[in-house]
């Protein structure tokens, strides 16, 4: 409820009620305090985001210590840097709960030092003195989307490389060593839309080459009819190309006819392969779609990546959902009473927007719930929360 009187003559509260008053006519609102309130937010929203991204990190550093512990040959030198390369990713990671912790942190400062009550009193709604909030939060997201998305994607991947090499065993970052592969991918050779379904029965990634053996690629035309079949003993990824080698081929109703080495025209490269199994983490929002199409088109499963991509586009509305949520629990006056529980109320519901972001995720991933609902539903929960709690403090 806004409060009806102004503040005493003399009082220190008078002037900061005259600056307040002063609006821009044709805005309807103070820029002084537009701007006053936005840089308040950022900083308390830059301090939180980089003390949780310094506490998680510190974490993460520890864990990598514990696992570079039993190989005697990986320096302390390499455990930091792959420590550093994590650190984008963890900016995007807490960015969210940043925003919502040092909302809380500044909305309930200036709370307490009446400059909320202030404003509200010149005439000020809520809804026009959060708008600057709201906008810095919005380019917040918008900006780790766009700029930090692609540095912490670059970064993550070779962290991933460092990771797989030294920290771990396997040799790479390609989970199918020794294991089957199938794939789908277009197949323009015979006839139009083609498409060729290739199964390799062993699969090794051998200095930096992916090489297959047993494999059998059935070539169909647009409706999916059988027009050829290979057989190969063995074969590798080329440059864009599968380089088969004793080669027999095999048409409807005829014997078999042995060509030699043949090859096979492909989108993929080895370095697809290794980034189709690695984690969405390593790709920027510009490369996630066309890549989605790549998997898509070569039979590899996208879920994850169409999921990492819904949930990049979702950050900057995510942001702004926290920054409302941040206001709906702490501008409550302190004479009413009730501003801790309300406190404690703002930080269970962000853990609680968490947990129920993280069941989608997983719903997402396992196919039950479509990626674009997994990735947005959380964001418009926490943002009917938030409307909510702001129309019952400013209308209720």
């Amino acid at each position: 409820m806004r409060t009806a009187t102004s503040p005493r003559p003399g009082s220190w509260l008078t002037s900061l009620f005259q600056i307040f008053s002063t609006r821009d006519d044709h805005a309807g609102f103070s820029t002084t305090l537009a701007i006053y309130i936005a840089r308040q937010f950022m900083l308390s929203t830059l301090s939180m985001v980089l003390a949780l991204t310094g506490l998680v990190s510190l974490f993460d550093f520890i864990d990598l210590l514990r696992r570079a512990a039993t190989r005697p040959n990986v320096p302390a030198s390499l455990v930091v840097k792959i420590a550093a390369l994590h650190v984008p990713y963890y900016i995007i990671y807490v960015l969210p709960f940043g925003i919502l912790l040092g909302g809380i942190v500044c909305f309930s400062r200036l709370t307490r030092s009446s400059e909320l009550i202030v404003a509200r009193a010149a005439g000020i709604s809520a809804w026009q003195f959060l708008a600057s909030p709201l906008a810095c939060a919005l380019l917040t997201g918008l900006l780790t989307t766009t700029g930090i998305s692609s540095l912490s994607s670059s970064m993550f991947r070779s962290a991933e490389m460092l990771d797989q090499t030294y920290l771990r065993t396997g040799g790479g970052p390609l989970t199918l060593n020794g294991g089957a592969l199938w794939l789908r991918q277009s197949d323009d050779g015979l006839v139009p839309h083609g498409v060729a379904i290739l199964h390799a029965q062993d699969v090794h990634l051998i200095d930096g080459a992916l090489k297959v053996s047993g494999v059998s690629i059935f070539r169909l035309d647009d409706r999916d009819r059988l027009i050829l079949r290979v057989e190969s003993p063995n074969g590798a990824l080329g440059d864009h190309q599968w380089l088969l080698h004793d080669t027999s081929v095999l048409h409807p109703d005829h014997l078999p006819e042995r060509v030699g080495d043949m090859t096979l025209p492909s989108d993929l490269t080895v370095g697809r392969v290794q980034e189709s199994f690695a984690s969405p983490d390593t790709l920027s929002v510009f490369a996630l779609p066309g890549f989605i199409n790549l998997l898509e088109r070569s039979g590899f499963p996208s879920i994850r990546h169409r999921l990492h991509f819904q949930s990049l586009l979702a950050l900057p509305i995510l942001a702004g959902t926290m920054a409302l949520v941040s206001a709906g629990f702490s501008m409550r006056p302190t004479r009413r009473g009730g501003v801790a529980r309300m406190l404690g109320s703002g930080i269970a519901a962000g853990f609680a927007l968490f947990t129920i972001s993280k069941v989608a995720e997983q719903f997402g991933e396992s196919g039950a719930l479509p990626p674009v609902l997994a990735a947005w539903a959380p964001t418009g929960a926490g943002l009917c929360l938030a409307v909510a709690l702001l129309l019952h403090m400013e209308d209720g």
